[in-house]
Formats: structure tokens, C-alpha cells, sequence
């Protein structure tokens, strides 16, 4: 089988070229799921904690897992391997919930360019990847093609049975980049395209 060089087409016109265009940001994830389990929690351990302290100011007696953690605090060392343990795995929780806190996340949602301020649009890295898969298969020459698209590099693979590989790579260059440009992305994903002939039988 052989293979030619990836080859990289001009990028396209960046947003900074366009300057009556508002600029357009990562949608981020609402992340309801961490954020009812970390609220969960704090209420179950929150309202756990007022009740015990309420029947100890009612005279009455303290929860025995009260009781016993006051004394574990107490009387445990702090080089302790259970209370490291404790402490490693409240830092990494708590680093967990800020990267979630910091991070817009939707990495599968590429923004698209806003003509309009009071307007957002984003595309799902699946759909763009499969038009322009679509668009690809209409070059002639192309047997078949896989496009992986991310939010900064676009990978075309195609294979071609007939056709100088050069002359299918060229067009393909021409069509990826102009069909990325179709799609309307804030951040055009720069393509890189790779022909290939068909495995041989036997």
C-alpha cells in the first residue's frame, strides 16, 4: 500500500478577520449531575450535624458517631495513615470540583461564529466531522473516507483506486478547507489530509 506526506491546507479566515463578528466563547457544562451529588451531601451531612447538635442542646445525648469522631480527632496523630488517607482524598476532591468549577467542558460542542451578540450557536464534533466526510466522498477518486474532528486539528484519511494520489490529495485539500469554512466555526480546525491506495487482496 502506498501512502503520500499529510498535507496541511491554508487555513481559514480567522474571527480577527472578521471584525463585525462578536467574539465566541466555549459553551460550558451545566454538570448537573456532580453538582446534585456535591449537594446531596452537604445537606444529608449538614442536617445530620444540626439535628445531633439540637438533641445536645436539648440535654440530650450526642450520637455515638459524633462521639467517636470527637474522640478519633482527639486522641489519633496527625502522621496517622487513616487520616492522610482522609486528607488525600479530600484535596483530590476538592481539586476535582475546582477543575470542574474552572473548566467549560463540552469539548464535543464547537462554537460557532456570532454575527449577531445576543445570539450563540455551537456544532457537535460528530456532525461536522461527517459533512465533511460527506463533502469528501463527492471528490472523485475516493473510495472512502474517515474524518476525526477536533477542536483544533481536523485528520481526513481516504483511500483512492483511481487517480494520480497527488491530483485526489489536491482536491481534497481544496474541498476540506472550504467546507470547514462553510461550517461556520469561531476556531477553524486546521485540516490535515492523508490518500492512500486500497489494500491489495492475496
Amino acid at each position: 500500500m502506498s501512502t503520500e506526506p499529510d498535507t496541511a491546507a491554508p487555513p481559514a479566515p480567522s474571527p480577527a478577520d472578521r471584525p463585525d463578528e462578536a467574539p465566541a466563547r466555549r459553551f460550558w457544562a451545566v454538570r448537573r449531575i456532580p453538582a446534585a451529588l456535591v449537594a446531596l451531601v452537604l445537606l444529608g451531612g449538614t442536617g445530620l450535624l444540626l439535628y445531633d447538635v439540637a438533641a445536645v442542646r436539648a440535654d440530650r445525648t450526642a450520637m455515638q458517631w459524633r462521639r467517636d469522631l470527637a474522640d478519633e480527632l482527639a486522641t489519633r496523630p496527625l502522621d496517622d495513615v487513616w487520616v492522610l488517607t482522609g486528607a488525600a482524598v479530600a484535596v483530590v476532591l476538592g481539586l476535582w470540583l475546582l477543575v470542574l468549577a474552572l473548566t467549560p467542558g463540552l469539548r464535543a460542542v464547537l462554537p460557532m461564529r456570532r454575527r449577531h451578540a445576543d445570539v450563540r450557536a455551537g456544532l457537535d464534533r460528530d456532525a461536522a466531522a461527517l459533512i465533511l466526510r460527506d463533502r469528501a466522498m463527492e471528490v472523485s477518486g475516493v473510495q472512502s473516507v474517515r474524518v476525526r474532528a477536533g477542536r483544533r486539528k481536523v485528520k481526513v484519511r481516504a483511500v483512492s483506486h483511481f487517480r494520480e494520489l497527488g491530483d485526489v490529495r489536491a482536491d481534497l485539500d481544496t474541498v476540506t478547507a472550504t467546507a470547514i469554512d462553510e461550517l461556520g466555526l469561531a476556531h477553524p480546525p486546521a485540516p490535515t489530509v492523508r490518500v492512500a491506495r486500497p489494500p491489495k487482496k492475496g
